[in-house]
């Protein structure tokens, strides 16, 4: 019986807060369980990979050890990224983003594509990968293109929905096959200005022409979406995200297989 794949997921951060009513004064990290539940029911295991840095750090563990152990990356949503990871500073204090997490999953995604094992973003996800290899950021959507639609609505969360069109010929045209208009969730008010060099667009918001899906065109495999896969219900209508799921994972079976190949 095949040994179930295993798929680390970057953790998010909740740094000491004297407001926060448990553990203020320590850093929290943790996953969101839809994004584990999304992976379990596709049969692999889930991981999250704690950052191994800190005022508690226990010294010997790096993130290639992980790298080396486990299938691939899953890097989920959260925190605005830190406009100092794109050479920016922040247009205002709210949107001054997650240093420390930024460093961590920058160093996480080298880690993986180094042990040639894939990657796959999820809206900030997406968003780390294009800073990770050179790109920037739209730090706010509304503010910088105010004739974009309202892609994050607080209240709605993840049933604000819109449309996006999936590039003909593009590798994801080919995972999703007929599906080439398609709803899906929103839940960003960031998102990509200048894309990475080395990547492609894979799907566009058409009202507003905004990013939704990217990959890379080298030989590491690492794709990202802009929605929320984890979210999607498809008795409401939205994307059956599974086809996507599965490519990211069959690449996953491949690189374990190559990696256990005698040389």
């Amino acid at each position: 019986m095949e040994q179930r794949l295993k798929i680390g997921i970057s953790a998010c951060f909740l740094h000491p807060d004297p407001a926060r009513a448990a553990y203020a004064k320590k850093t929290l990290q943790y996953i969101e369980q839809s994004t584990a539940h999304w992976l379990l029911a596709s049969g692999a295991l889930p991981v999250m990979i704690p950052s191994p840095t800190g005022e508690t750090a226990a010294s010997g563990f790096h993130l290639d050890d992980y790298a080396q152990w486990l299938d691939g990356l899953v890097l989920h949503g959260g925190a605005d990224v830190w406009p100092g990871s794109y050479g920016e500073t922040a247009l205002q204090a709210q949107w001054n983003g997650d240093r420390i997490r930024d460093e961590y999953e920058i160093a996480l995604i080298k880690a993986f594509v180094a042990a040639g094992k894939p990657v796959f973003g999820v809206c900030r996800g997406l968003q780390l990968i294009n800073v990770a290899f050179g790109g920037t950021l739209l730090q706010d959507i509304g503010t910088q293109r105010p004739q974009a639609l309202a892609h994050r609505d607080g209240e709605r969360f993840d049933h604000n929905f819109h449309q996006v069109e999936i590039v003909p010929s593009s590798r994801m045209d080919a995972i999703l096959g007929s599906a080439h208009s398609c709803k899906i969730n929103s839940i960003h008010h960031q998102g990509i200005k200048d894309l990475a060099e080395g990547f492609v667009v894979e799907a566009r918001c058409p009202d507003d022409g905004m990013i939704e899906a990217i990959r890379y065109t080298g030989a590491a495999y690492v794709a990202a979406v802009q929605w929320h896969p984890e979210y999607h219900h498809t008795d409401l209508g939205t994307l059956d995200d599974t086809p996507l799921l599965n490519d990211f994972l069959e690449n996953a079976r491949t690189a374990r297989a190559s990696a256990q190949r005698p040389t």
